[in-house]
């Protein structure tokens, strides 16, 4: 693509955030140790607090504050960290939780009109962004993005934010959920395995069949998916579609067009290529039934050579992971004619963060998210969660990133601005569970290629019928 303005990130933007990445690890309490000494704010009775510029929001000294994290892949020890230095500035007590099981643990609390003030909405249970946005429960945070920001109080906090920050977190026209970390997406391999078998980085889909192909020759399985979960598997099939037909194949999809699947010979091609997979016998054994972290672990074992995920899989693999594995990402390869090159990849804000409406010290809330958007916090953030955050030049010298992120970062750097997001998961969560339904029997050998179309382009279809589409818009 030729801009850096549907979700990716500048060049320049990208050579100063991958320099920051060095070589010595610094202690992460360290950063925060200034957040202890913000700034006074006067209080007028109970909960309340005089709005100031340093105070934008009116945080009372002395409340409390109620978070809730996904424990995933980037685990919880950053937020942690946050609530601490956010107890230090503001007097207030934190409690926290980290949990996979946010939807069970929370839609309670949505129903009883009692959320937490801050949540990141993530993982296989998490609940759905859009549903909460059209019950009116998630606060809008445009405040947060036009708040000064803590590092320069001459700019807003949206001027710091990568491209595509803003786009990704809005629903219906208001902006609800922040997307905190930049995330990248495509194949992962061994490094280690690759140079033992003599295997080549593929960058057509010939050669990563070809790959795939030597690999089951050898005893070992070409692809291996989290069956259990094909949110994986749409990421090569969108990739594809993606690559193939170029951003108006993207745009066309999130913007519900008649003909985004149907009759578009991008989209036949992607889903014709990933089941040839499958028809070839491909697959890790077993992979179709197996939870994201069993393939994985599988394929950190090497019983396959490579495997689909986000850019978290390698902090989520660390306990699985053997030391010298030498993780490396792989952009999805190349089908012919494509308009995109190799080096485009699907890489944008992930990791959505929100305030609900209710939220019992909602201007605790935006604050502690305003804090997030500190090159101070980004940084604890990048330290124990090994991943980059999205703001802009958000990475403190002297933090260092494992193999499997470094190898990200450089094939963000080389992707340069041709980087593209979906936003349809966000938009229409409905249609992209179909869609993740028709790839998983696709998979399973039970649909074909032609009929994956058919169901995907009826899922588009009857989101188009929801009154709240009009407002979700791509130019």
């Amino acid at each position: 693509m030729g801009s850096t303005g549907e979700g990716g990130l500048g060049r320049r933007d990208l050579i100063k955030r991958s320099a920051a990445l060095g070589l010595i690890t610094t202690p992460a309490m360290g950063f925060l140790s200034a957040c202890a000494s913000g700034g006074e704010a006067a209080t007028n009775g109970p909960g309340k607090a005089a709005v100031t510029k340093e105070n934008p929001f009116g945080v009372a000294k002395g409340g409390k504050l109620d978070v809730v994290v996904f424990k995933g892949g980037f685990g919880d020890d950053y937020a942690k960290a946050w609530e601490a230095a956010f107890d230090r500035k503001w007097g207030t007590t934190s409690s926290h939780l980290g949990t996979q099981e946010i939807a069970a643990k929370l839609q309670p609390r949505f129903n009883g009109g009692n959320p937490p003030d801050v949540v990141d909405d993530a993982g296989a249970q998490a609940i759905k962004i859009d549903v909460l946005a059209k019950g009116g429960q998630l606060a809008d945070l445009t405040p947060v993005l036009d708040a000064p920001s803590l590092d320069d109080p001459a700019r807003k906090v949206r001027d710091l934010l990568i491209p595509g920050t803003v786009e990704q977190g809005t629903q219906g026209g208001k902006f609800v959920a922040l997307n905190y970390v930049y995330t990248v997406f495509g194949f992962w391999y061994s490094g280690k395995l690759f140079k033992e078998k003599g295997w080549t980085e593929p960058k057509t889909w010939d050669q990563f069949l070809d790959v795939c192909t030597k690999a089951r020759d050898a005893g070992i399985g070409g692809l291996a998916h989290q069956g259990k979960y094909p949110y994986y598997i749409n990421v090569v099939i969108m990739d594809l579609i993606a690559k193939k037909g170029g951003l108006d194949a993207v745009k066309a999809i999130d913007n519900l067009e008649p003909h985004a699947f149907a009759d578009n010979p991008a989209a036949l091609a992607a889903v014709e290529a990933v089941y040839e997979v499958v028809e070839k016998g491909l697959l890790m054994a077993g992979t179709n039934g197996l939870t994201h972290t069993e393939s994985q672990t599988a394929w950190n074992q090497y019983k396959a050579a490579f495997i689909p995920s986000g850019s978290w899989l390698e902090n989520e693999q660390l306990k699985q992971t053997p030391e010298d594995f030498d993780m490396r990402f792989l952009p999805v390869p190349l089908l012919p004619d494509s308009k995109l090159p190799f080096e485009a990849i699907r890489a944008g804000a992930g990791e959505p963060f929100i305030v609900p409406e209710k939220a019992a010290n909602k201007p605790a809330g935006l604050e502690f998210l305003r804090s997030m958007l500190s090159r101070e916090w980004s940084t604890v953030f990048a330290q124990q969660a090994n991943s980059l955050t999205v703001l802009k030049d958000g990475v403190d010298p002297g933090v260092s990133l494992r193999p499997g992120t470094r190898s990200a970062v450089a094939a963000v750097k080389a992707a340069g601005s041709n980087t593209f997001q979906y936003l349809y998961p966000d938009w229409y969560s409905e249609m992209d569970t179909e869609i993740q339904n028709a790839s998983n029997e696709l998979m399973a050998k039970r649909i074909q290629p032609k009929e994956w179309i058919k169901r995907a382009q009826a899922a588009v279809d009857k989101a188009a019928k929801d009154p709240n589409a009009k407002n979700n818009r791509r130019s």
